[in-house]
């Protein structure tokens, strides 16, 4: 009997080491899967899931050239529908600048956006600032970023994701490649 715990023994200690040894290439999947679709922070903490894919297949020539000659085109599936529509409503004020389209343009790049945004968003929100998400905060936090990331000169702001984040421009967050400005 003894003999026989021991080989059971053995056994699950094999077992349990290359679980362990797996679940961090497991962990770093889950955490891509999560920056390219909503994931956790969505749909654990507050109805803020992304869904599909944050940069679509299909781009915009309009929302690319327009959106992207003040700040980076962000990706349509960072938000819900509902936010882009009230931030292409008002781009008189947008922000502290005037980024007035013409109705033409503006109906375009709305339809885009409202298209390809969120589509898996519960939460009762639709903020107008990326950084005002839960998701966002809770992926910034001060535990995760110290609070003098975002008054380095090479950052400013919470807004300029490409600052850490080299492929913000075609919507990948990946956490393995972010680069914080010393």
């Amino acid at each position: 009997m003894l003999m026989r715990n021991q080989k059971f023994s053995r056994i699950l200690t094999v077992a349990l080491l290359a679980i362990s040894v797996t679940m961090p290439a497991a962990q770093a999947d889950d955490d891509e899967h999560d920056e390219k679709y909503g994931g956790r922070y969505g749909e654990k903490y507050s109805g803020e899931n992304r869904g599909k894919p944050l940069r679509p297949a299909q781009t915009n020539a309009k929302f690319q050239q327009e959106c992207s000659s003040c700040h980076i085109a962000y990706s349509p599936g960072l938000l819900p529908a509902e936010s882009w529509r009230k931030m292409m409503a008002g781009l008189g004020k947008h922000f502290g600048s005037d980024a007035s389209l013409t109705d033409q343009e503006n109906k375009e790049i709305t339809t885009f956006l409202v298209n390809n945004a969120s589509n898996r968003w519960s939460a009762s929100t639709a903020p107008l600032r990326i950084s005002e998400t839960v998701w966002f905060k809770r992926k910034h936090d001060s535990h995760e970023i110290s609070p003098a990331v975002w008054k380095n000169p090479q950052v400013k702001s919470p807004a300029n994701c490409a600052a850490c984040h080299p492929r913000a421009e075609r919507g990948d967050y990946n956490e393995r490649d972010i680069r914080i400005p010393r």
